[in-house]
């Protein structure tokens, strides 16, 4: 029988924040308000594509933790081997699952570090390190904005003419740098400028998403459904009134009961029960607002089998990423939006052995590949949509990975 492989989980002392401690060496990150995981170094690695990859994801965790011998003295959700993942949007492209060698995480005042192998507990980075800036060029993405306008148009027409509801309509745009573009400056600033998202990274996809598709936590599942949304002016007496706006808004209502409805739907069969709040509240964001609902459930006891990858099968894609109804909508997107979303849109986020994990939806993301950063923002379209007004706020959308990406 050949040889367990040792993972040791262990509590930490005082240490640099999260995103601080990332090394160059494959970052990952799953970071909100401080609190969360980050990791570096990879132990293992795979891609699974195709209509069963959330299938082939669980078989292919299973297998690396057969062949793990853990000790976990700490006993957290997050605690002892972790797989980071990302799902990619359209089943077709390729999704991505990492096992760092080395986590540290922290939660509530506790932290921990998590390694895999003989070696005694790596050393952490005790300063901070300097990353050094950059020069940019950017371009249009597969879109100019007068193309992507016409398409939103032709949505909206579709959606006056056909039982199509709401689709989510994406564009993107591409910059380049004189230099490998790193991940960790945009990560740092993204956790500082927005920390009531999750900061995430898997495999050079790179972003701060608002949106939890998934938490499961001891049989307990959360998502947060984030549909409806408007810019802020930086007046908070004028933001308050748009938020009010925006809760009363009959076609951002519409938007986010769409949303809501296909979440709830796919998690009802699996839960005892499940919690819609009556109506949404308002998430404030440092350039923008949502509306924003928070549906929970617990699993039935007797679907001990049900694990997360069998949720983010029912729940993905969700009405706030696709649309209503989901087949319809996913072949207009194929049909008209004009580029390959790759890994954004997508599930994003990390597993424990135990099963708990967190995984939101890759929004307000960019990937990177080497010199070049492609950044992407959906938009909503119903038929109360205006396409001046839809390119506005996927302008908005765009804004904070364009000021991560730029800032000193």
């Amino acid at each position: 029988m050949p040889r367990l492989i040792p993972v040791t989980s262990a509590r930490l002392g005082e240490h640099l924040p999260l995103l601080d401690l990332l090394t160059d060496d494959a970052p990952l990150s799953w970071v909100r308000g401080g609190d969360g995981l980050v990791g570096w170094g990879s132990y293992a690695k795979t891609a699974v594509s195709g209509v069963n990859r959330f299938a082939d994801a669980r078989k292919w965790w299973h297998q690396q933790l057969e062949k793990f011998a853990i000790s976990d003295s700490v006993h957290l959700s997050g605690t002892g081997p972790v797989l980071f993942a990302s799902f990619s949007f359209d089943p077709d492209e390729e999704s991505v699952l990492v096992i760092p060698k080395i986590v540290v995480g922290m939660r509530n005042g506790s932290s921990w570090i998590t390694w895999i192998g003989d070696q005694p507990q790596p050393a952490l980075q005790e300063e901070k390190e300097i990353l050094a800036d950059a020069e940019f060029n950017w371009g249009d993405g597969s879109l100019s904005p007068a193309e992507w306008q016409l398409r939103v148009a032709k949505a909206i027409d579709e959606i006056e003419k056909t039982e199509l509801e709401k689709v989510v309509l994406a564009r993107d745009l591409i910059v380049n740098s004189h230099r490998p573009i790193d991940a960790r400056k945009i990560l740092r600033n993204l956790g500082a400028e927005y920390p009531s998202t999750w900061i995430f990274a898997v495999d050079g996809l790179v972003g701060a998403t608002p949106e939890l598709l998934l938490r499961l936590s001891r049989g307990m599942v959360t998502s947060r459904v984030l549909a409806g949304t408007i810019s802020k002016t930086g007046n908070d007496e004028k933001d308050l009134a748009l938020a009010a706006s925006l809760a009363r808004s009959s076609k951002d209502l519409e938007e986010h009961e769409y949303a809501v409805r296909s979440v709830a739907d796919a998690l009802d069969p699996l839960c005892t029960s499940t919690n819609v709040p009556e109506s949404p509240f308002v998430l404030h964001l440092a350039n923008v607002m949502h509306l924003a609902t928070d549906v929970t459930g617990a699993l039935i006891e007797s679907k001990k089998s049900v694990d997360a990858f069998t949720i983010l099968e029912k729940l993905h894609p969700s009405a706030a990423v696709c649309g209503t109804p989901t087949e319809i909508a996913a072949k207009l997107i194929n049909d008209i939006e004009g580029m390959p979303r790759g890994r954004y849109a997508g599930p994003v986020g990390w597993l424990d052995a135990r099963g708990d994990g967190e995984l939101g939806i890759a929004l307000r993301c960019g990937q990177i590949s080497g010199n070049e950063l492609r950044i992407f923002a959906g938009c909503g379209i119903v038929a109360g949509s205006d396409p001046e007004r839809e390119y506005a706020e996927s302008q908005a959308k765009l804004l904070p990975m364009r000021s991560a990406l730029e800032k000193h």
